[in-house]
C-alpha cells in the first residue's frame, strides 16, 4: 500500500519513485532556507534539504515550486521571480522506511522580506518527519555536520548568487 502520498509512484524497479520540485530560497543576505528532518525508522538520523516536494498531477515543475514554499514555509513567490530550473538530479534516499526515487528540478527565488516562517500548510506526513526550518548563512553551512542534500547544495548556490547563466546543472543519480 502506498502511504506515502498521492504523486508517488510504483516504478518497474519496485521502488516508489516521484517528480519534484525544489526551491533554492534566498534571503536579501543570500542566507538559504533549508529545512531538518529524519526518516520514521533512523530517528537518530537527520539532514538538511531544500524546500520542495511532488508534482501533482496536471502541474507544472514552476507551478509545483510555488505552492511547495508557500505550503512548506508560509512565504509566498511570484511564479515569474523563480530561476530556471537550474538544476537537475536524480536521487535515491530513505523516505518512510521504504527505498525511494525521486526526480527533481531545483528552481532559485529571492524573498526580500522573509517575514515568520508557517508549519501551517505542512501535510501529515511532513509534520511526521521535519524538524525544523533555517535560514543559512552558506559559510556557516558549509561547516555542518550533519547531513546537507544535494551534497553540492553549498557549491551551487553559491556559483547562482551573482546570477544564472542558463545551464541547467545535472547532478546525476545520487544514493543518500
Amino acid at each position: 500500500m502506498n502511504d506515502l502520498g498521492p504523486e508517488w509512484r510504483l516504478g518497474p524497479d519496485g521502488r516508489y519513485f516521484r517528480k519534484a520540485a525544489r526551491v533554492l530560497l534566498l534571503d536579501h543576505a543570500d542566507r538559504l532556507l533549508l529545512v531538518r528532518g529524519h526518516d520514521v525508522d533512523q530517528p537518530e538520523r537527520s539532514w538538511w534539504f531544500t524546500v520542495g516536494g511532488g508534482i501533482d498531477t496536471g502541474e507544472s515543475s514552476r507551478e509545483a515550486a510555488v505552492r511547495e514554499v508557500v505550503e512548506e514555509t508560509g512565504l509566498s513567490v511570484d511564479p515569474d521571480a523563480l530561476v530556471g530550473p537550474v538544476l537537475t538530479r536524480s536521487a535515491v534516499f530513505d523516505f518512510f522506511a521504504r527505498d525511494v526515487r525521486q526526480d527533481e528540478e531545483f528552481f532559485v527565488a529571492r524573498i526580500s522580506s522573509p517575514g515568520e516562517l508557517s508549519e501551517a500548510g505542512w501535510t501529515e506526513i511532513e509534520r511526521d518527519f521535519v524538524d525544523e526550518m533555517r535560514w543559512w548563512d552558506l559559510d556557516a553551512l558549509a561547516e555542518v555536520t550533519v547531513e546537507v542534500f544535494p551534497a553540492e547544495l553549498v557549491e551551487v548556490t553559491r556559483s547562482l548568487l551573482d546570477g544564472w547563466d542558463g545551464t541547467v546543472r545535472h547532478l546525476g543519480e545520487v544514493s543518500e
